[in-house]
């Protein structure tokens, strides 16, 4: 395993104890931060508000064929 992929598996074990105060998963990074990332709440939305925005600069969604 090099070098890169043992920083960063332990860096995901260092963060996942932090956060759930528990040993983590045999899990490799990816796997652990993908099941750190699912456990967070979904966040709210906030409308965008900027005087210098106008519409025109907004993308909408694409109205369906009736």
């Amino acid at each position: 395993m090099s070098t890169r992929k043992k920083r960063i598996e332990s860096e995901a074990a260092a963060l996942w104890r932090q956060l759930y105060h528990e040993p983590p998963p045999t899990l490799d990074a990816s796997e652990m931060l993908d099941q750190m990332l699912s456990r967070l709440p979904t966040p709210s939305y906030d409308r965008l508000n900027s005087p210098f925005l106008r519409r025109s600069d907004m993308s909408w969604p694409k109205r369906s064929a009736r």
